[in-house]
């Protein structure tokens, strides 16, 4: 079992950045992957970047590619996302899950809010 905790959300303008952090119970992500998710009112949970833990891969959904970065840190045994230059489309709950394959994850952190105005 793999508890998650997002941390970092809170409120910026369009334009802005912020950047989330995802923690985990476990002393090592080997062999899982990482992925954020968002959920805004209204719609259904979506994909939003992920990274395997034990490769250097990363894969971004087409609406964030070239202004999130998904990121971790071995060491720390920590994942984050870089979230530049936002819009106010990006205004949802943030997920941080994790799984043993790119498409599929049974453990969920609580969510962290994110709004971006306009």
């Amino acid at each position: 079992q793999v508890q998650l905790v997002e941390s970092g959300g809170g409120s910026v303008q369009a334009g802005g950045s912020l950047r989330l952090s995802c923690s985990p119970s476990v002393r090592s992500l080997s062999g899982y992957y990482v992925g954020w998710f968002r959920q805004a009112p209204g719609k259904e949970r979506e994909f939003v970047a992920a990274v395997s833990w034990s490769w250097p891969s990363t894969y971004y959904a087409e609406t964030v590619k070239g202004r999130f970065t998904i990121s971790k840190d071995n060491i720390k045994n920590m994942v984050y996302l870089q979230m530049n230059s936002l819009k106010p489309e990006d205004t949802a709950v943030y997920y941080c899950g994790a799984g043993n394959t790119w498409t599929e994850y049974p453990y969920w952190g609580q969510g962290s809010q994110v709004t971006v105005s306009s």
